[in-house]
């Protein structure tokens, strides 16, 4: 299981997308985000390029253990259907 560690931030996304890319190639499908603390938009943005890659892959990535301040930031974008987070906002007009 792959953990980003405790930030996910601009100042280390490259590092983080890297580390997810190469364990996304070796054959890992669940990432545990149980001890990251701190995020900003870059931690969405890198979900979203692991998401991709892994899709390319035709495999399922399990993000587990989303810090409240993570899901927040999934919500606020309305990404969560890309990410596979539940926590999709109720707030917006669906078609």
């Amino acid at each position: 299981m792959f953990q980003p560690g405790t930030s996910l931030t601009f100042d280390n996304a490259k590092t983080a997308l890297n580390a997810g890319l190469q364990a996304i190639a070796a054959g890992q499908t669940e990432f545990d985000f149980a001890k990251v603390e701190t995020v900003d938009s870059a931690a969405v943005a890198t979900m979203l390029a692991w998401r991709r890659t892994a899709s390319a892959r035709a495999v399922f990535l399990s993000f587990n253990n989303l810090p409240g301040n993570l899901r927040s930031l999934i919500s606020l974008y309305d990404v969560a259907e890309l990410i596979g987070s539940s926590s999709a906002r109720t707030d917006l007009p669906h078609h």
